[in-house]
């Protein structure tokens, strides 16, 4: 049985449904501690929370890219990008504390594409550092 899971084709498949599940689940998190609705605001043609919601999808991808690179396993691999997805959360909530002078949230709902611009490179940059530091 473990020739099984030694497939690459197996490994992939493995990875790629494991990593979209838990994109879904972090996506709805991040849906759950914003202030927006990520998909109604894009419907109506929202650049900045294009951009924030797909430095986000950039960022959790980008993690799992160096999670499944670095480990074996797929519950280590698993366990590992949970744990970077946390830290780009807490991220998300310093940005929003290191801004005292206006609301995240408030500005990219008001299509702002300077914030959602920065709110994804952001997201993007650090999920460098914390996928490097996972590994």
């Amino acid at each position: 049985m473990s020739s099984f899971w030694e497939n690459e084709l197996v490994r992939t498949a493995a990875n790629f449904s494991v990593v979209v599940l838990c994109m879904i689940l972090f996506l709805a998190i991040f849906e759950l501690v914003t202030k927006y609705h990520n998909m109604e605001e894009i419907k109506k043609g929202n650049i900045a929370v294009a951009f924030a919601t797909g430095g986000k999808i950039l960022g959790i991808a980008n993690i799992f890219r160096y999670s499944i690179l670095d480990h074996d396993t797929l519950f280590t691999m698993i366990g590992w990008g949970a744990l970077g997805f946390v830290l780009l959360l807490f991220a998300y909530f310093i940005f929003e504390f290191l801004t005292p002078s206006f609301n995240i949230d408030d500005e990219i709902s008001k299509d702002n594409r300077a914030v959602g611009l920065i709110s994804f490179v952001i997201s993007v940059g650090l999920s460098f550092i914390i996928g490097a530091s996972i590994g």
